[in-house]
């Protein structure tokens, strides 16, 4: 079953790619191991063929430099976060590169001066969860050089890992504050 879902994934991966480019391409099956037919999945992505003339193509959205596509992500707003106490708790979850999650509000910025160097020592990536403008993501960086920090919203992660507040730190053994 799983390489039912792989082989699903790279062909809407590789459909999404070659739609942008003919939207008429027939489906080719590498490999069917049996199991249900993914087709349902890609219908959404083919046009009714009983349509006269394509639909145009819609343009690709420039975005520049990846300051501006950064800049145009902006604001990050997590509805399931905010600054709070994290309880300390051993998770499960090997390879996982750590990370962190601040926000712009005092309590991450304080949190953010005081382990910086534990967290570079860790090569954690940050998510910046809540934060309003560029400037703002530019004075969080300045606080800590040396780290990443991408804005990023948090309410995904929050709701797998069962979070509610931040500044926090995930490892691939712990939770903790």
């Amino acid at each position: 079953m799983n390489h039912i879902v792989l082989i699903a994934a790279i062909g809407l991966l590789s459909t999404t790619s070659v739609f942008a480019q003919t939207a008429s391409a027939p489906l080719i099956v590498v490999e069917d191991r049996g199991g249900a037919s993914a087709l349902p999945y890609y219908r959404p992505l083919s046009p009714p063929s009983d349509q006269a003339t394509p639909p145009a193509p819609m343009p690709v959205p420039h975005a520049g430099n990846a300051a501006d596509a950064e800049a145009a992500m902006l604001p990050v707003r997590s509805t399931q976060l905010s600054p709070g106490d994290v309880q300390r708790r051993v998770i499960r979850a090997p390879g996982l590169t750590a990370l962190f999650l601040i926000g712009d509000d005092e309590r991450s910025r304080a949190w953010l001066r005081q382990r910086q160097a534990a967290l570079r020592e860790l090569q954690a990536v940050g998510l910046v969860v809540n934060v309003d403008s560029m400037a703002a993501l530019t004075a969080l960086r300045r606080l800590a050089p040396g780290l990443t920090l991408s804005p990023a919203s948090g309410d995904d992660l929050a709701q797998r890992l069962g979070l509610r507040h931040y500044p926090v730190l995930i490892t691939s053994t712990g939770v903790e504050q």
